[in-house]
């Protein structure tokens, strides 16, 4: 065994004080701890069939929750930065999802709502202004042809009107002279 200065025995790096005080390897500690668990979970099991459901499930919920208390301190242990990753990939998870949500409904109810009232002005600007000029050409060129052919007739048939009576006139005229 090698000393350091200060008279404090030098570890290797791949050993931690447990095994340096007390000879035990780690890695033998956590398998043994978790057959340990794996045997109280039999227990459970057990206890479920013999003593009646009550008591076995206590028993073993007891144990699932000091297992998964273990997992979370070894996990922690060995990679102490895994709590910490995995919070923080759940929360990017959770806020990628929310908010590509959020966005998505935000922006179709803008876009709906926009394009919507854009179309239904447009499309009744359009309108009225294209029924407005039809109806215009249509009247104007309806009342002209109309009052066209209107005086035309009346003006003629007031002209014949009027010929006819000069004629009967002039024959009246000349049957009196005669």
């Amino acid at each position: 065994m090698l000393f350091h200065i200060h008279g404090g025995p030098v570890r290797s790096p791949r050993t931690n004080g447990l095994q340096a005080r007390c000879g035990v390897n780690p890695s033998r500690v956590d398998t043994i701890v978790d057959l340990t668990y794996g045997l109280l979970i039999a227990v459970s099991v057990v206890l479920i069939v013999v003593a009646g459901n009550a008591i076995g499930l206590a028993f073993g919920f007891g144990v699932l929750v000091s297992y998964v208390l273990h997992v979370v301190w070894k996990m922690a242990r060995f990679d102490p930065n895994w709590m910490t990753t995995a919070v923080k990939e759940t929360v990017e998870e959770t806020v990628d999802e929310t908010v590509g949500e959020t966005v998505e409904k935000t922006v179709d109810e803008t876009v709906e709502k926009t394009v919507g009232e854009t179309v239904e002005k447009t499309v009744d600007e359009t309108v009225e202004e294209k029924v407005g000029e039809t109806v215009e050409e249509t009247v104007e060129k309806t009342v002209e042809e109309t009052v066209d052919e209107t005086v035309e007739e009346t003006v003629e048939k007031t002209l014949e009107e009027q010929m006819a009576a000069e004629s009967a006139d002039d024959e009246d005229a000349e049957t009196e002279d005669r």
